[in-house]
């Protein structure tokens, strides 16, 4: 998988759907930035998560298994070389449903942050879409409803402040491109996603968690 994603590395740092957008902004926003707040974005990939925290005062430690993303600490989501309670803010977005066990994860930014777990992923819609997820990408596991989000992080010894959904759309062609899909393997997936793309544009669903540790 590391190396399949260091080859995709320059498309995910281009791609505008991942660069921009309100569910970045309220991310950023909901990480409470300034200039004594240290950071760990995991599954940093194109970094525009550690971009904007950085702009906003934050220092900011990138982590991800994949070299060629370049990040600060070459390491899985699920074996975070960090010391419990090492940064004020652990952050990750759109990467979880690639992650090989998600409540290892999970516990591991839950035991590395002091104060805040911010997580953004594509909710669950479906079996369907887990289908042509699976079959664009191979390295795609599952993603998560609501329900499994709050269970998985209130069983790390978090407890959930607040939950926003934000719709987003891209281009299918884009989508499938970015990722290199074979052209047999494109058609079964427009054929599993009809009812979802709309003049060339795929929608997509994704879920923005952030959740607190208890100062009980």
């Amino acid at each position: 998988m590391t190396d399949v994603w260091s080859q995709r590395a320059e498309a995910f740092r281009e791609s505008a759907v991942h660069r921009e957008g309100p569910d970045l902004d309220l991310l950023v926003e909901w990480c409470e930035p300034g200039h004594d707040v240290k950071v760990l974005d995991v599954a940093t990939g194109g970094g525009h998560v550690a971009r904007r925290l950085r702009e906003a005062g934050c220092t900011v430690v990138t982590v991800d298994p994949a070299p060629g993303m370049e990040p600060d600490v070459v390491a899985p989501a699920e074996n975070l070389p960090f010391a419990e309670g090492s940064f004020d803010v652990v952050t990750c977005r759109i990467a979880a449903h690639h992650f090989e066990d998600v409540r290892k994860a999970v516990a591991e930014m839950a035991r590395v942050t002091q104060r805040l777990l911010v997580i953004e992923d594509n909710v669950f819609r479906g079996e369907h879409v887990e289908e042509a997820e699976r079959l664009r990408d191979p390295t795609h596991v599952r993603c998560y409803s609501e329900e499994e989000w709050k269970e998985m992080v209130t069983e790390a010894g978090l407890e959930v402040e607040q939950v926003e959904y934000f719709p987003r759309r891209q281009s299918v062609d884009l989508w499938l491109a970015r990722v290199e899909t074979p052209p047999r393997d494109a058609e079964r997936i427009r054929e599993l996603l009809a009812g979802e793309i709309e003049d060339g544009l795929l929608s997509f669903r994704s879920i923005l968690l952030k959740a607190r540790r208890s100062q009980k």
